[in-house]
């Protein structure tokens, strides 16, 4: 992987953990994923602990508020506002105590992308930011300039590279034109893919950092993501849909590096083993032709999504199988 943050072999994480102590969510991921750590989000915290109030917080000059229907634009900022920033303050602290005295060489950090920002808070009267264009185009430089702060804070604390990833789990209904209207009786018109792809090369572009974007949809828009910018793509294998065979098929042609989602993001039902996770990778290669040595190369494993809902046992081997994952990639054992 000759030019990009992050070692061959290297396995990381989506991004949420449960429970709610940082300092030992640092400890673990910093154990577990030596190679690629990703800053926790421990979303059981509550309010300005989830993707969309964590996100909130870093915008610069955009408050926002919760009411019953969930995240919407504030005049000044207030309690909610100033519950994100404290937050995520106090994950910087304990992933930088964590990281004293053998700080990682790469960190992964993660916010929303612009189309699941802009699709999940309203303006004051109840429509979502993404149907008014000044809105749109607002939020977009915030969360531009907020992650460039961030990044420069990670940078300054750890002394690492910093890797951005922007998760777009929304993006694939704000293509499709599925997200509802406050009257829940009918849609938000989609957003044409040019124009998608604009305000996410946008932000891609005037970011201070490599820039992976998530989206564990069963259909990802591989190619409009890619198209955007970003130096390497995120999904979930074992949910694609076939039609997106050919967009990955061209991402690996144009050495893109793939974030592979593999390890379950709770604890399965039935035993599992290191080439049973594999698989499904394996499969992908296999049927588009390619040698299977292209996954230590241009493949970083993942769990499926984020370990939120895992119990503190699974967490922990999950995070390791995916390390194991990485390591298999690059040493493929003789059985496979």
């Amino acid at each position: 992987m000759d030019g990009l943050p992050w070692p061959a072999g290297a396995a990381t994480g989506i991004g949420s953990l449960p429970g709610t102590d940082p300092l030992e969510a640092a400890r673990i991921v910093l154990g577990e994923l030596p190679d690629l750590p990703h800053l926790p989000e421990l979303p059981a915290r509550g309010v300005g602990a989830d993707m969309i109030g964590r996100t909130a917080g870093l915008l610069v000059d955009l408050p926002v508020e919760v009411v019953p229907s969930g995240y919407r634009t504030a005049a000044h900022p207030g309690r909610d506002h100033r519950r994100a920033v404290d937050l995520l303050r106090r994950d910087l602290d304990a992933f930088e105590e964590a990281a004293d005295p053998a700080p990682p060489r790469v960190v992964k950090v993660q916010a929303a992308g612009p189309w699941t920002l802009t699709a999940s808070v309203e303006l004051p009267r109840g429509h979502r930011v993404l149907t008014d264009r000044g809105a749109l185009r607002e939020f977009t430089e915030s969360l531009a300039e907020g992650l460039n702060r961030h990044v420069a804070e990670v940078a300054r604390r750890t002394g690492a590279r910093v890797v951005v990833q922007l998760d777009e789990p929304a993006l694939p209904a704000v293509l499709a034109g599925l997200l509802p209207t406050p009257s829940k009786l009918g849609t938000v018109p989609p957003v044409p893919e040019p124009e998608a792809r604009a305000t996410l090369q946008a932000v891609v572009e005037a970011l201070d950092a490599d820039v992976v974007v998530h989206c564990c949809a069963p259909r990802p828009p591989i190619a409009l993501m890619r198209g955007a910018g970003a130096r390497a793509v995120s999904f979930d294998v074992t949910a694609l849909d076939e039609s997106t065979w050919d967009e990955i098929g061209e991402a690996w042609e144009d050495k893109t590096p793939l974030f592979l989602g593999l390890t379950p993001a709770v604890a399965p039902t039935h035993p599992t083993s290191l080439k049973s996770l594999a698989q499904p990778a394996l499969n992908l290669v296999d049927r588009l032709g390619f040698p299977r040595d292209l996954l230590g190369t241009l493949a970083v494993p993942t769990p499926t999504c984020g370990l939120a809902g895992a119990n503190a046992t699974w967490l922990r081997r999950a995070l390791s199988l995916t390390r194991d994952l990485a390591k298999a990639f690059t040493e493929p054992p003789e059985t496979w």
